[in-house]
């Protein structure tokens, strides 16, 4: 698009069908007190054959408002794209939406600008020698590359080594020298079950 558009001309395309119910009910479940519960969802027509499973709306509803009391800054947009791609790829590697946000939030404080003094980048603070041999499309600071890439690292720590060392292994690679990065990871997911919950 030419950047000397107007600003008519920017508006953002129409969301997908099976986004667009998800963006009103996060629009108003943000709209509501935080100690309120989550909003009603309208049930989801089953997805066409062939066609990717949509996220749980319920989860990604509770991820948004963690979400955005974790970081204000986030555009409702960006905090939509984070929510869904926890779900989607959480579930694509088979690891629970809390797992995966806990260590997003203990990462990177859920900001997807995130880069560390050893290059780590983005919400999951992936290192980017350990994407190339995955063959990704788009790069770690796109917010679903990023989480998906994530998600394939922590995944295979997991299969290869139970969930604790995992997710430790997930902070300090292979060689695991304490339990501080775990700690923090179980007590971020605690307190994401807690305040989705609530």
């Amino acid at each position: 698009m030419d950047r000397c558009s107007s600003s008519a001309d920017r508006r953002s395309p129409p969301l997908p069908r099976r986004r667009g119910w998800l963006l009103v009910a996060l629009a108003a479940g943000l709209a509501l007190d935080s100690s309120a519960p989550a909003p009603a969802l309208p049930d989801v027509a089953a997805a066409p054959p062939g066609a990717e499973a949509a996220p749980a709306p319920g989860a990604a509803v509770r991820l948004a408002g963690v979400l955005r009391r974790a970081n204000p800054t986030l555009s409702t947009s960006e905090i939509l794209r984070i929510a869904e791609a926890i779900v989607r790829y959480g579930g694509k590697y088979d690891l629970p939406p809390d797992l995966v946000g806990a260590i997003l939030l203990v990462e990177s404080g859920a900001r997807p600008w995130a880069v560390s003094p050893k290059g780590a980048r983005g919400l999951m603070q992936v290192m980017p020698y350990m994407v190339r041999p995955l063959r990704m499309a788009g790069n770690l600071s796109t917010i679903e590359t990023n989480i998906e890439a994530g998600c394939i690292i922590l995944a295979d720590n997991i299969r290869r080594l139970g969930e604790a060392d995992g997710v430790s292994a997930y902070f300090w690679g292979s060689e695991i020298r304490d339990g501080g990065y775990l700690a923090r990871v179980r007590a971020a997911r605690a307190k994401l079950q807690e305040l989705a919950s609530s």
